[in-house]
């Protein structure tokens, strides 16, 4: 199956269609063989336009051509209009998701190529969008180590120019959205949060500009990166300014974790937008989101920076008390109200006095549980349970629910009255898989985190491990990455990178690794997902080649073996099989052959 392109809606468009429709021939890639670092080929043809419907398209991303002044006009006044600073991590965001998908181009393109070759495409992409071409002075990589080291110069930077036309010479470097998206690129390639710091700049009165990146555990001195790459709402707010929430946190300590939030997608700042609207009022908040998306950590980041920050908050997760004591554990008891209740003891709302009470899987209160929440919502009052004292309640109400309250409304099961005044504000949380571009940052996170909880040695994730962390759907969101890469720190073998079987317990759960064959009859993965590529393809492709049964799963079975570093276990797991199973299928491979 030819790759292909949406068009208009219900129209699909094909490559070899939408190079005619452009150029009138399709520019075709050279082969794998002929490829050499400055050859742009394969990376002109996932360049299309189509004029039919006024629409271009770099690989499977809508492009459209912007005049740079235009671009140095909106620079000009979101500097003007928001500050310097503020101004500078909006377009450091911006240029770290354009990265990060470009990133995401290059790991498909040229999966068969050496690493340097599949990270060139970036640079490369830059020089072909026309926005910079890149001098390297220094480059190493190596995936499976974790090491990465990057300087690079580029004499030409219309961030530079703009910025001296517009203010004169500046005091700091201004080449925000290529610091952003070196950034944004390399921690998508590598699977762990690399950090690119423009260290002298043309508008800083430097003869040409330089950035250098590293992973951020490496450096000492990336503060203002750091805090470009983080939504302003976070930058400078009440409560613990030396608790500033960063992209990726130096892990010395790990219990700092639900306090952090991790992200740089539009997503997760759309997300963090909507709190810092709301963080300075007192009015109810509604989180939804599925399963593992982080709801209380953005409920505690909330409370945090609003003017309650110097205040309790207590979160109780509604689902898990018992449904005769919930109405206890929020309002408290009276001695003697029911058997057992030996002394008076204050209940959730009292002890978070002043502060934010969190309510979590809100939607499994009970209905009469739920009468006593509203009049505390109502009329900021609350009675223990058998006591006939009524109590000011002084308390911001922040619920979360991964369930649908309307459909509850509407079985029965919630009060819309009690809906309608927890949804003052309701705040969305997507979901990890459509926020894929936080993926890099958080596996980072999570790997410094248990590599020092756990005192082990890993030096990052082979390429086939970033390959399905980025292609998994992760169905239990943002908690679900994080066990699996526990699991994997555990699991792998000292000094080691961590790769897919180490992730996934159960090898069915791992996202598909397509095989394609190559000339020579081969096993090969493919670059392409599962998503373009149909099963039913792959297997034409194996009978139109007329490749015996046998053969092919002798070569699946040796290439499993191989990326495991001939340990059967592991290359078991990533099969499905168990060792003896994968043993026995082996012999009988080499059976088969000497036949």
């Amino acid at each position: 199956m030819s790759d292909q392109i949406i068009g208009a809606p219900g129209e699909i468009i094909s490559e070899a269609d939408a190079a005619r429709l452009t150029t009138g021939r399709l520019i075709e890639p050279k082969l794998e063989d002929e490829h050499h670092s400055d050859d742009l080929s394969d990376l002109v043809s996932r360049l299309r336009f189509s004029l039919n419907n006024g629409r271009i398209w770099l690989d499977t991303q809508r492009v459209a051509l912007v005049h740079l002044s235009t671009l140095a006009s909106l620079r000009a006044e979101m500097i003007d209009k928001l500050g310097l600073e503020e101004a500078r991590g909006f377009f450091t965001r911006m240029g770290y998701a354009s990265g990060s998908r470009d990133a995401n181009i290059a790991r498909k393109l040229r999966p068969h190529h050496t690493t340097q070759d599949a990270y060139a495409v970036g640079p490369q992409l830059r020089k072909l969008q026309g926005v910079t071409a890149l001098e390297p002075v220094k480059f190493e990589i190596d995936v499976r180590k974790g090491h990465f080291y990057s300087e690079a110069t580029f004499p030409e930077s219309f961030e530079a120019d703009t910025h001296i036309a517009t203010y004169g010479l500046s005091h700091e470097a201004v080449c925000w959205m290529q610091s952003g998206y070196s950034s944004g690129y390399a921690s998508t390639f590598m699977g762990r949060s690399v950090v690119f710091k423009e260290v002298e700049c043309r508008a800083a009165s430097a003869p040409h500009c330089r950035i250098v990146g590293k992973p951020v555990e490496q450096w000492d001195d990336i503060e203002t990166e750091l805090r470009a790459l983080q939504p302003e709402v976070f930058a400078n707010r009440r409560s613990d300014q030396s608790k500033t929430i960063t992209p990726v946190e130096h892990m010395a300590d790990t219990d700092r974790f639900a306090d952090d939030l991790i992200g740089a997608s539009p997503g997760f700042n759309a997300t963090c937008h909507l709190i810092q609207k709301v963080a300075d009022t007192n009015a109810t908040v509604l989180f939804l989101g599925e399963t593992g998306v982080g709801k209380e950590i953005f409920a505690r980041t909330l409370h945090r920076i609003g003017p309650r920050g110097d205040k309790p908050f207590i979160a109780v997760n509604c689902a898990a008390i018992p449904e005769n004591l919930v109405e206890a554990e929020l309002f408290g008891v009276e001695k003697g109200a029911y058997t057992g209740a030996v002394t008076s003891r204050p209940g959730r709302f009292e002890r978070a006095e002043g502060g934010t009470l969190f309510l979590d899987e809100i939607g499994s209160l009970n209905l009469q549980v739920q009468i006593k929440l509203l009049r505390a919502l109502q009329e900021k009052e609350i009675e223990r349970v058998g006591g006939t004292t009524v109590r000011k309640a002084n308390v911001r109400i922040v619920a979360a629910t991964n369930e649908s309250l309307d459909e509850k409304v509407r079985d029965n099961q919630f009060r819309e009255d009690l809906l309608f005044r927890l949804n003052v504000f309701p705040i969305n949380i997507p979901p990890l898989r459509e926020r894929r571009d936080d993926i890099p940052l958080l596996m980072g996170y999570f790997l410094q985190r248990y590599t020092s909880a756990h005192s082990r040695t890993v030096p990052g994730f082979t390429e086939q491990a970033v390959d399905a962390l980025y292609e998994y759907d992760y169905p239990g969101n943002v908690r679900e990455l994080e066990n699996l890469i526990e699991r994997a720190v555990i699991l792998v073998d000292p000094n080691q990178p961590i790769d897919v079987a180490d992730l996934f317990a159960d090898a069915r759960r791992a996202p598909a690794m397509m095989m394609t064959l190559n000339e020579t009859g081969n096993l090969q993965q493919d670059s392409e997902s599962a998503e373009t590529t149909e099963p039913v393809d792959l297997l034409d492709r194996f009978l139109e080649r007329g490749v015996p049964l046998g053969e092919m799963e002798g070569q699946l079975l040796q290439e499993a073996v191989t990326r495991a570093d001939g340990n059967l276990a592991k290359a078991a797991r990533t099969l499905g099989l168990t060792r003896p199973q994968l043993a026995y299928r082996l012999k009988k491979s080499e059976t088969i052959q000497t036949l």
